[in-house]
């Protein structure tokens, strides 16, 4: 058997919750946007939707979209029959992601995250299980996509599994960590990142990344070439309504958003991931992947949730 993508991360079920009456304003202490709501009250809120997603679960759903023949390492839970848990792979199976790697566990319950938008951004209310990873024997596959994990990812010993594969078969690492994997530091794992074809970020996770301070001006050349120094071939960072920009190690890029009405921003980013991805993968040069992966972004902003605006690939031609 041999995939052009296997993805690996977490999935989840979010809820996402309209919020009608809430406030955005600066607080003072550490000139951070807050999303305020009154303290113990009664807070009105639209219809709420729940859908299947996850960084692993949108781009493998996205990835098959853009024919590619994908396989997702992810857990589920099955926890007190856990309904979610049959939901995962029932959207896996619609949308043509091969699930053998999928691992249920009667332990733990499904992940599942409150998402609160309002004025077209999202908060996200996020816990991730204690999965016990451990990378089962994949088959050959042209790419690696590798994304968001529990914390716990640093007890196990799925980082040096993966190194260990990556160097068997030779395959083509998309690296775009997690909130856990950005706080643990990326940069612990060195003989991964060397085997990082991509790695993609945005800004505000490039200055973590390096160590940057918060608020600190830093030129987005050299973020991309502090990123490329650490290991990777190429690096793309995203800058939301700024565009992206990459680097493959000699020449340097800058893409504008595509234009798009926007109604809720969760899984931009990993719409973006996932065009780039694709676009590499049917021999686009970095520049025009870059192109890719801005217009899935902009697709997905378009409509609730993460996976319902993914393009097809017929869509790019």
């Amino acid at each position: 058997m041999m995939f052009d993508l296997i993805s690996i991360g977490d999935c989840v079920i979010d809820t996402f919750i309209p919020l009608l009456d809430a406030k955005v304003g600066i607080n003072p202490e550490d000139n951070e946007r807050k999303l305020m709501l009154r303290f113990g009250d009664k807070v009105p809120v639209g219809p709420f939707v729940s859908m299947v997603a996850g960084n692993a679960a949108n781009n493998a759903v996205g990835s098959v979209r853009l024919k590619l023949k994908t396989a997702i390492y992810t857990h589920v839970g099955n926890a007190g029959d856990d309904e979610n848990d049959q939901r995962i792979i029932a959207k896996f199976k619609k949308e043509k992601v091969d699930i053998r790697y999928v691992v249920d566990s009667s332990q733990l319950p499904s992940n599942h995250h409150i998402v609160l938008t309002f004025e077209g951004e999202r908060t996200i209310l996020i816990y991730h299980q204690p999965w016990k990873y451990n990378l089962p024997d994949l088959d050959q596959s042209r790419w690696v996509y590798f994304t968001s994990l529990a914390p716990n990812f640093i007890e196990t010993n799925l980082v040096e599994q993966m190194v260990n594969y990556l160097e068997r078969t030779h395959a083509k690492l998309l690296y775009n960590p997690g909130t856990f994997q950005i706080k643990h530091g990326v940069k612990k794992f060195p003989r991964l990142l060397s085997l990082t074809e991509l790695f993609i970020v945005n800004k505000e996770e490039a200055k973590l990344i390096l160590n940057h301070k918060e608020g600190e001006s830093i030129p987005i050349k050299k973020l991309l070439k502090g990123i490329v120094d650490l290991g990777p071939k190429m690096v793309v960072i995203t800058d939301g309504g700024e565009g992206s920009y990459g680097f493959d190690g000699d020449k340097y890029y800058k893409l504008d958003i595509f234009p798009a009405k926007l109604v809720e921003m969760t899984g931009s980013g990993d719409a973006f991931a996932t065009g780039t991805l694709a676009g590499l993968s049917h021999g686009e040069d970095l520049p025009n992947a870059i192109r890719w992966g801005a217009a899935n972004g902009a697709s997905v902003v378009e409509q609730v949730g993460p996976q319902a605006g993914l393009l097809t690939y017929n869509q790019y031609l």
